[in-house]
Order: C-alpha cells, then structure tokens, then sequence
C-alpha cells in the first residue's frame, strides 16, 4: 500500500501510528523526507503574516489556489489512498484541487477527505486513517495513549485546584483572528475559556477593541503555519496597539 497525505496533520497521525513506512508523499510543510508532492508560491518565503493575509487575498480574488501539485511526481508514485482536507482552502490544499489532479492519473487512487471541526472530530480522523490503512488497531493504541496524557494533565489541574482562566488565543496577528474548530476544546481541557472563541467553526477576524474590553488573563499567540521564530518576530505589532502595556495578560507576564 502506498499513501499520499496532502495534509501536515494526517502526516504526522501516520507517523504517530507507526505507519509511515507505507508513506510515499506529502506536502511541503511537512516535516518528513518523504517526496513533497504538494507545493506552494509561499514555500521559502518569510512574509509577515500581514503579506501573507494580501497574498491570500489576491489569490482570492483571482481564483486561483495557493498550493500546486507535482502531477509528474504524483503520477510516478501512483499512491493507492491521498489523505487531503476540507477544513480550509487557504491552510492546505483542498479535496476538489487534488480530485481534479487524481483524475488525471493512470491508476485512480481512493480519497480520503477530513473534516475536524471539534476536538472529537480529531480522534475519528485518526481512527479513519487507521481504517483506510487497515490498521485499526494502531488507532486503538494510540487513541488511549492520548486519553492516558489528557487524563494525566485534567488530574494534574484537579490536584492543584487550578482556577479557570479566561483565555484569547490568536490564530492570525496581522490582522487579528480569533480561534476556531477544535482549539477551543483543548483551552477548555486545561481549564480555560475563550469567549472569544468560534468553537467547531471557522476562525474571523476580530478588533482590537474588542479584545482589549474582553482583557484576558491569558494570551496566547498562535499564528496558524507560522514557526515560533516567526511568530516571536511578529509580536511587536502587537505590542504597538494601543493599551497593550496595561492588558492584564501582559502585565501578569502571561502572553
């Protein structure tokens, strides 16, 4: 069996199954050797994530896609299953594009779309992954490793009678996007709230208005594709807002 995944996050559940030896190909930003079938104009380039917002834009506006595939390569590793994604067109490349290419190939593999929305969602990825492989006792195994971490850490919280904080994660920073799908259930898995939040929903934009009335306890900076370098590097258009210094996160040290 030979796979594709489309997808860093299907990447990396086949990893975590053990399964990475039927593994054939896989985007560019995925950390694996594997042959990067997926490409995109974005590859090597450091833009702000206020370039990348207007280059998202203009793509947009033309219809035309971020990402590409490599359909000679594609075509050579004729992969038995592709794993792409619906969640969001502008993070990867989506099921139609990869459809439209698979139509193309002598030998038409199985395509295995995933939708996470919640963090429940992301279990059953990983338990569709493990079936379309035919391994579903790896997503057996690997299902209660991860119970046995999250258990670990709720007894931990309980233990130290940790109180709930109230929360903002950022998903973009230039402009500023709240989050959505299923990071608001992992904020609520270590005792926190985001009413801020879109849970199970897509990520929007948000006024600095509004998170400076909402002044959270905890912020959290998380820049969807970004490294934490760049996202270190970006902080000080923050820290250039107005009230920024008196946002109770800031001056408890806690973004």
């Amino acid at each position: 069996m030979k796979v594709c995944s489309f997808l860093p996050a299907a990447t990396d559940i086949i990893y975590q199954l053990g399964l990475e030896e039927f593994l054939c190909g896989v985007t560019f930003e995925c950390p694996s050797d594997k042959p990067k079938v997926v490409g995109s104009p974005l590859e090597g380039n450091n833009y702000s994530s206020g370039e990348i917002e207007k280059i998202v834009a203009t793509s947009k506006a033309q219809g035309k896609s971020l990402y590409y595939i490599e359909e000679e390569l594609l075509q050579e590793l004729a992969p038995d299953i592709i794993f792409t994604q619906d969640v969001c067109e502008v993070c990867q490349i989506d099921t139609a594009y990869v459809q439209r290419a698979a139509h193309k190939l002598k030998k038409q593999p199985r395509i295995v779309p995933l939708l996470p929305k919640s963090l429940m969602d992301v279990y059953d990825n990983i338990r569709t992954i493990a079936s379309a492989m035919e391994q579903e006792t790896k997503a057996q195994a690997l299902l209660a490793h991860l119970k046995k971490r999250t258990d670990a850490v709720a007894e931990t919280l309980q233990r130290h009678n940790a109180p709930q904080r109230q929360v903002m994660l950022m998903e973009w920073i230039h402009p500023i996007y709240n989050c959505g799908h299923w990071i608001p259930d992992q904020i609520a898995q270590a005792v926190g709230v985001d009413l801020l939040a879109n849970p199970s929903g897509y990520s929007v934009k948000i006024d600095w208005e509004t998170i400076r009335q909402y002044d959270p306890e905890v912020l959290v900076v998380a820049p969807c594709g970004l490294s934490i370098e760049r996202a270190i590097g970006e902080v000080a258009h923050l820290e250039a807002l107005p009230g920024w210094p008196k946002m109770k996160a800031v001056k408890q040290q806690q973004e």
